[in-house]
Order: C-alpha cells, then structure tokens, then sequence
C-alpha cells in the first residue's frame, strides 16, 4: 500500500501563513474506520474560508481542507463497507476539524460514510457535492412543508452559485415554475440552461427597504444569502408558503418582525447539511441520482483543475465569481 501521497496543506505559524501542495503519509491521515482513495472533490465556501489565515474554520494546523469527497475504499474496520465500494463523504468534521478531501488518501469515519447510489458516477457525486446535496435538502423540505408546482413561482437567491445553480435545476426538473436572482447579468443564459423560466436582479428581490408586509409574489424561496435580503423575501412570500434559508452571505443578522409568519403563515425553514441525519442525507443522494436528477450534470461545471491548480481557485469564491461548481480531480 502507498505510504506518501499528494495534499494540499494549509499551515500557520505566527504570522506566516500558506497553502501549497505537499507530501504526506498514511500515518498523518486522523482516526477512522475506512481509508479511501479519493477521486473527486469540490470547491465548497467553506474551504475558501479555510484557505485564509483569517477563515474561522480551522484551527489546527497543519490541515487538509475540503469538505466533500468521493472515492473507492481501500481498507475498512467497518463491515458496512468493502474493499472496492464507491463511497460518498461529505459534512460532519470533514474539512473543518478531521483532514478532509484535498488529499489522495483520505480516512473517514464509517458513520460519516455514504455509498454511492445506483445512477450516480464518482464524478457526478463531487459535481453535486455540500452545494446540491443542500439544495436538494432545501427542495425536500419545501414539498414536506406543502410546496408542490400548483402553487406558484419559486424563488433562488444566489442562483449562479452551488446551493442555487443546483436547486434551480431540481425545482425545474419538478415541473416548478422558477425565478432566480442574480446579480450577474452575463450569467442569465446559463441560468435558463438550467430551467430558469424568469431572472431577476438583486434589486428586484431586495430593493433596500424591510417591509413588514409586501406584495405576494412566491409561493416558497431556497435563500443563499441571508441577512435582510432574506427579511424582504419572508415579507413577499404567499400566504402559508415557506422559505428554505442555507446561507448567510449578506450577514448573520435578521432584522424581520413577526407579520409574515402571524399574518401569512410563512415558514422559515433552517437548512443543515453538516449534521443532517444519516437516513435522511442517503434519501436525498438517492433522490439526486433519480427524481432529482437532470439530463446531464456534467453542465454544472465551471471548471475540472487538479490539486495543484487548487491554491488559485480556492479564493474565487470568497470574490464572488463563481458559476456551477469547480471539480478537483484526484
């Protein structure tokens, strides 16, 4: 078996900081029941975070980021799994505090392990990765909160990014009728490939006044940026409708009142895929490999890079340029 094999490393000490691709062991990998080699990851927000001194996401070092993976086992202690099974492994610790998928080898706790589902190549796993499997996450739990197509337009905020890019395409694959937000004017030919049937502006959704109450425009909204765009979209929601909150790009803090949800019935519906239950995260993944699934996933990819070319794509997300997903290939 391989001793040393290729990670990217991100280290600090005192005030010197880097992230550059270096060597490693199998006796550097942490605890876990199953060792895999990883084939595929992706470029999740959270790993640019980790890709700077300053991120809040780790605080041991060195580490190995990346917060998704997918590979072939190796070795397993865990008789779940065999030699040879295709595996998912995405959220818990991974990435954060246990060394995650930016790295040839990778060993993984058998609880935090999924396999791969029929339908769905290694490859098509890491192009969905945190981002689609969220926003499958926040489709579920729309249509569990009454969501169907007769109800009305859906809205996604965000939409050019991971979490968006994917839940426009699964609400369009349902029959739904979808308007993605944007703030990207080059992008809206990209979002109508994936079934967007109208595009907004950031100003059309959020014009920079919190109202307490506002015009009924959708039936439910998958929201990837929080803050008080998210208090405007609660305020525009039908009547008993629900929104799907997965992130907090435009802030933490949510300067709503109490009319949308004792006026109109409004749901606010919190997405966690960190700690999402085993039961419920292998549903989704089989549903991402059939109901939810699009013609070709291959049309979510901004670009394939390899590790090597993974310092200089790691900040594009903290700068707002993301499309689809970026894929590293192992």
């Amino acid at each position: 078996m391989v001793q040393q094999f290729n990670a990217l490393i991100v280290n600090k000490q005192e005030a010197d900081f880097s992230v550059k691709v270096g060597t490693i062991s199998l006796e550097d990998l942490p605890k876990g029941e199953v060792l895999i080699r990883v084939h595929y990851s992706g470029v999740n927000y959270k790993d640019s975070l980790a890709s700077i001194p300053n991120g809040n996401i780790v605080t041991n070092y060195p580490f190995v980021p990346g917060i998704d993976l997918a590979g072939v086992v190796v070795s397993s202690e865990d008789p779940r799994f065999n030699e040879g099974d295709e595996v998912i492994a995405t959220s818990y610790e991974i990435g954060v505090s246990h060394f995650g998928g930016y790295s040839e080898y990778a060993r993984i706790n058998a609880d935090w392990v999924v396999p791969l589902p029929n339908g769905l190549t290694l490859k098509d796993a890491m192009i969905i990765g945190t981002a689609g499997f969220t926003a499958a996450l926040s489709v579920q739990r729309l249509e569990e909160n009454g969501l169907t197509p007769k109800k009305g337009p859906v809205l996604i905020t965000g939409a050019t990014g991971g979490v968006g890019s994917f839940a426009v395409s699964i609400l369009s694959t349902l029959g739904y009728q979808v308007e993605a937000s944007t703030g990207k004017e080059s992008e809206h030919e990209f979002l109508k490939s994936l079934g967007a049937s109208t595009i907004l502006s950031r100003e059309e959704v959020f014009d920079g006044k919190i109202r307490a109450l506002g015009k009924q425009k959708w039936a439910a909204a998958v929201d990837s940026i929080g803050g008080e765009p998210l208090a405007s979209i609660l305020s525009q929601i039908q009547y008993g409708g629900s929104v799907a909150a997965c992130g907090l790009t435009a802030g933490t803090k949510l300067p709503t009142s109490v009319f949308p949800f004792i006026l109109r019935g409004v749901n606010l519906l919190g997405i966690d895929s960190v700690y999402c239950p085993m039961e419920i995260r292998k549903n989704i993944w089989t549903r991402l490999a059939t109901d939810f699934k699009p013609e070709s996933y291959a049309s979510f990819i901004q670009e394939e890079i390899t590790l090597h070319q993974l310092p200089d794509a790691l900040p594009t997300l903290l700068e707002g340029k993301a499309k689809g997903r970026i894929l590293v290939k192992l």
